[in-house]
């Protein structure tokens, strides 16, 4: 399959310039994850490498989420499998810190509604609400959230 080839090229490639799974911010250690880990991570949903300044998740989704902020990481979502009805922008209702630069909600009033397919990839800035309103069947997508250097927003 083209989509799973250039998404496990493209994790190859941050493999190479990353530290490893879980790894300190100090880390400068080179990552080769197997397919196997990589596939056993999807059939879950869990993250494959978290550091400091940059996550790369191996996510997996089988119902709509609650609307999320990150008010310091911006996420680079590349969907493999599965079709979502995704929502940018607008304004959050009933929004809660949920942790630290986390913030959660029930809705979003306004913003822009998008079909997410296999092959898509789209960026979603700190800051922007967003919301996987509806998830008709199991999908999988690598996030690679990139965190903004400085103070939170």
């Amino acid at each position: 399959m083209k989509v799973i080839s250039f998404a496990m090229g493209s994790l190859g490639l941050i493999a190479l310039a990353s530290p490893g799974p879980f790894a300190g911010p100090a880390s400068r250690e080179v990552v080769h994850l197997s397919s196997e880990t990589v596939s056993a991570a999807f059939a879950k949903g869990k993250p494959l490498v978290e550091i400091e300044n940059y996550k790369v998740h191996a996510s997996r989704r089988e119902a709509p989420g609650q609307v999320e902020v990150h008010t310091r990481d911006t996420d680079v979502i590349h969907v493999l499998t599965g079709t979502a009805t995704f929502v940018t922008g607008g304004t959050m209702v009933g929004g809660k810190d949920v942790e630290p630069e986390e913030i959660r909600g029930s809705s979003i009033d306004g913003g822009t509604t998008r079909e997410l397919r296999p092959g898509d990839l789209i960026i979603v800035p700190s800051g922007t609400p967003h919301w996987f309103k509806d998830v008709p069947a199991p999908m999988t997508y690598f996030v690679v959230k990139v965190r903004a250097v400085g103070e939170a927003r």
